[in-house]
């Protein structure tokens, strides 16, 4: 009876010293089935971009029309619109991956003189403020290379215009001219893009971008001729820049 009440005994004890263990691996094999899954980071649809553009005016065809002066009208006169250098603040917003709403921010400065029998005539100064939105479609089967096209409209505001105010000798005339007054009125166009995208990571990239704006503002102004007195000066000047940049990207 001894023998079978130890044999019991011995029974037992293995019976509690081996529960915990196995209890224990079977909470250990649940953790390692039960794992948290790693976050899935969320589609931000906003991006930006900061470029440095050239704007490079075309104003050939602009008009000048000087009342009662057809020797410094057009077509024997015309108007050159300098370039300028400006950064450039682009945000946009991704209805899809490919397809995105952007809206190009920048003032550009351009000096105005006059061309043909009115060479070397200042003519002005005046700074443009250009909000552009265009509609765009991005490729994206390309990788990290993401280049698009884009249409859009624009309405061109000008502001803090000044006449050119400096008497020049204009052989037309055989006397001296100056205009004393201009006035450019704002205008609507529209606008063409081409351009890429080369993202480094999943946010920054770097941005190449081509962009030709239409703006063709009707002008007034007075010119001063010596011996002459005041002319009323009307007509219309095609600036219709093209826009190249390159900057950097940042995707949200």
């Amino acid at each position: 009876m001894m023998r079978i009440a130890k044999l019991l005994l011995s029974l037992a004890l293995a019976a509690g010293c081996v529960a915990p263990a196995a209890a224990a691996d079977l909470v250990s094999k649940k953790k390692a089935v039960v794992q948290k899954a790693p976050p899935v980071e969320t589609w931000n649809p906003w991006m930006i971009r900061v470029r440095a553009i050239g704007v490079l005016p075309s104003s050939a065809g602009s008009k000048v029309n000087v009342v009662g002066a057809p020797a410094i009208s057009s077509p024997n006169a015309g108007l050159s619109i300098a370039n300028s250098v400006v950064p450039e603040l682009d945000v946009s917003y991704f209805f899809t991956p490919n397809i995105a709403a952007e809206l190009v921010l920048g003032v550009t400065p351009h000096r105005i003189t006059g061309t043909g029998s009115l060479n070397g005539l200042d003519v002005g100064h005046a700074w443009l403020l250009p909000p552009t939105l265009m509609l765009q479609y991005h490729f994206t089967n390309f990788g990290q290379f993401i280049p698009y096209v884009g249409v859009g409209a624009n309405f061109t505001e000008y502001f803090n215009q000044h006449a050119g105010n400096t008497l020049a000798f204009i052989p037309a005339l055989g006397t001296t001219a100056a205009i004393t007054s201009l006035h450019l009125k704002d205008t609507f166009g529209v606008a063409g893009q081409v351009g890429f995208d080369y993202m480094i990571d999943q946010h920054w990239g770097i941005n190449m971008d081509v962009k030709k704006i239409y703006m063709e503002p009707s002008y007034s102004g007075t010119a001063f001729a010596t011996g002459v007195g005041s002319l009323p000066v009307t007509g219309r000047a095609h600036i219709n820049p093209w826009l190249t940049g390159g900057g950097v990207t940042y995707k949200f």
